[in-house]
């Protein structure tokens, strides 16, 4: 939170810091890139405290088999992977613990941070690692079909959907990234948006419209996802007649975007990379930032106490 352009520190009012735990180096997250930087910051004796947060695991604990990291010709599945991330970590010394980061106070050193809006840490540097939470359209069949035919990510899910039609959520540019990914493996990609114009850049819109796989659904919300077993289907419903529609397709991927100059404070992982979104460059980030936490420790002789 920002208040007349400096940071709001008021959720740091009446407490306590002077018995507070200090750690040389705090990751906040467990995704790919938190935990490479964990393993990386631990096998240089920094000690490292992991915070889990809201979605241990990153997104990819809501991945199922994963084709494209290195390492594993058979594909892993993702909630195993990020057990192996973490197991590796914790094998050279990173502490990982429950808990989010609330409140950050990058303003003096070391750093303040408050864990579940009461647990004072102090950090002579941080490393944040807190992903991209993926928006969902908040539809009860949408959380049960995840993994069998919802997705967030075309990158991650796009080639299980080789040869069917598929629609996807949204009118920015991550919409048409999505979309223009999956004419890669869909026969047909439909893109539906809640306005009668897309919010993308002028160049992503031209590419897609120039697309003959991709058609374009306007003035339409998603109003529940079809299926048992796996997405069969979505029921469609126009905003400006209110007519409902069936369209049948076998995938839905919702594309909604989410949206340091500090020394001693570093980023890696999807937080600071809106292109690439993947667990390989989120790990080789993580470990860039772990490398740079340790230089910089290292140059201005800190140390906890």
């Amino acid at each position: 939170m920002m208040r007349e352009g400096h940071p709001d520190l008021s959720a740091f009012e009446g407490k306590d810091f002077s018995g507070a735990e200090r750690r040389q180096v705090v990751i906040i997250g467990t995704g790919p890139a938190g935990l490479t930087a964990a393993l990386y910051a631990a096998r240089a004796k920094l000690n490292p405290l992991v915070f889990q947060g809201p979605e241990p695991g990153g997104q990819l604990t809501t991945t199922t088999l994963v084709e494209n990291y290195p390492g594993f010709p058979d594909g892993i599945m993702g909630p195993e992977l990020m057990r192996l991330f973490e197991a590796q970590a914790v094998r050279f010394g990173a502490e990982v613990r429950l808990g989010t980061v609330t409140a950050v106070d990058f303003s003096q050193r070391p750093f303040r941070l408050l864990v579940d809006g009461y647990i004072p840490v102090l950090a002579d540097a941080v490393i944040i690692a807190t992903g991209a939470s993926a928006k969902y359209l908040g539809l009860e069949n949408e959380r049960r079909l995840l993994g069998r035919g919802v997705s967030a990510c075309a990158t991650c899910d796009g080639a299980f959907f080789n040869g069917v039609e598929v629609a996807v959520v949204g009118g920015g540019d991550t919409a048409m990234e999505e979309a223009l990914f999956l004419t890669r493996f869909a026969t047909r990609v439909h893109v539906i948006h809640r306005r009668d114009q897309l919010r993308a850049s002028k160049i992503m819109q031209e590419r897609a419209f120039a697309h003959p796989k991709i058609t374009f659904i306007w003035n339409t919300v998603v109003e529940d996802v079809l299926g048992e077993r796996r997405v069969e289907g979505v029921l469609l419903r126009n905003v400006k007649t209110d007519e409902r529609r069936i369209l049948p397709v076998r995938g839905l991927f919702i594309a909604i975007a989410t949206m340091t100059s500090v020394p001693g404070v570093f980023a890696c992982g999807d937080v600071q990379d809106r292109v690439y979104r993947q667990a390989v460059t989120a790990a080789g980030s993580g470990c860039m930032a772990a490398m740079d936490a340790e230089r910089w420790l290292a140059e201005h002789a800190t140390s906890t106490s």
